[in-house]
């Protein structure tokens, strides 16, 4: 069965008060306006028994903020790989007494503009604009309503909301050079390359990393030993990928950078039917820092995605513009450091 919200006219009711007079006492202006020290003791004892607490809505209203914010994603909130951007986007928010209202889209742009505007509607304070994946696209219209900040989404030319995300080129300058410091020079990418040009047009992560990859190896006098682009990177097209290497019959890969986790998991399978061994034969790196990436034997050097540091930084600068709403619009780009997780699938190259 339902229960009825008390509201302030039951408080005044059972305190033998008018409601204007519960109103001051429960705002905590009564003391200004000389209301005695017996009618504060009813009103808050009323209030106590019979359970009210105030409209946090009209609250905020009256103070000029509602210590809400919104957070819209395509899939985050479902996706076991991306959940912890909304713990950390919680967190943030929490330490600064804000409560997050989530809502998630399904990639479905319509039901990205239902669930902006039920923000609005909401009166949140801000609202961040969140990806699975990090990706470049257009923003919807009601974001230029209300405080935003966008999280794993690059903006598009000439927005001036604010992004969060992963710094994906130096990633993959590190990972190159992490391989180049181990003596390898035949180093074989996986899901992207060789060339500059080869990659998913759908992935900016894939970009990215290549970017930093190629000019890592550059810088070395290395090209890639070969590329093998795809836009599902999904195991089969790592364990496809690392086949045809195998394939060509020049001897072991030596070493291998694949794209994301996922191609890395396909690589170690076909390496392992081939016979040869991970770190001995074929060195591997990766990127993301999927759960089931230290569990592998061996484990797998991977970059991890900070998702939890990425949905923190997107709130508190939400919360900057929040306090701040005269400082001039600005589309500056947070790029946060993935941190490496060496495991044992890298050793030196055999002269």
């Amino acid at each position: 069965m339902g229960h009825k919200r008390v509201t302030l006219a039951d408080v005044a009711k059972a305190a033998g008060v008018s409601s204007s007079t519960a109103s001051l006492v429960m705002t905590g202006r009564g003391r200004q306006l000389r209301i005695s020290e017996a009618v504060h003791t009813r009103v808050r004892a009323a209030a106590q028994e019979l359970g009210y607490r105030p409209n946090a809505v009209s609250v905020g209203l009256r103070k000029g903020t509602t210590r809400t914010l919104g957070f819209v994603s395509d899939s985050v909130a479902s996706s076991r790989l991306a959940g912890d951007m909304i713990k950390g986007a919680i967190e943030a928010g929490r330490e600064q007494g804000f409560m997050l209202f989530i809502g998630e889209t399904g990639g479905k742009p319509a039901e990205e503009a239902k669930l902006v505007e039920a923000m609005l509607d909401r009166q949140v304070d801000g609202v961040v604009l969140a990806s699975m994946f990090t990706r470049s696209r257009s923003l919807p219209e009601e974001i230029d309503r209300i405080p935003a900040v966008l999280l794993n989404l690059v903006a598009p030319p000439g927005a001036t909301v604010p992004s969060v995300l992963p710094d994906e080129e130096r990633a993959g300058r590190e990972a190159a050079e992490l391989l180049l410091a181990a003596g390898h020079r035949e180093i074989h990418l996986i899901g992207a390359g060789p060339g500059p040009d080869d990659w998913p047009a759908v992935s900016v992560a894939a970009h990215q990393r290549l970017t930093g990859i190629l000019a890592a190896l550059r810088a070395a006098g290395v090209e890639p030993r070969s590329g093998y682009e795809d836009p599902s990177w999904l195991p089969q097209q790592g364990w496809d990928a690392v086949q045809r290497i195998i394939a060509r019959g020049d001897g072991p890969p030596g070493a291998l950078i694949c794209f994301n986790d996922r191609l890395a998991f396909g690589a170690y399978q076909a390496v392992q039917e081939a016979g040869l061994t991970i770190p001995d034969d074929v060195s591997v790196v990766s990127f993301d820092d999927a759960s089931v990436a230290g569990w592998l034997r061996p484990g797998l050097t991977t970059f991890a995605l900070p998702h939890r540091a990425l949905g923190r930084r997107a709130v508190e600068l939400l919360l900057e513009l929040v306090e701040k709403p005269s400082a001039p619009a600005s589309g500056v780009v947070h790029r946060l450091p993935m941190p490496l997780r060496s495991r044992g699938s890298v050793t030196t190259a055999s002269r």
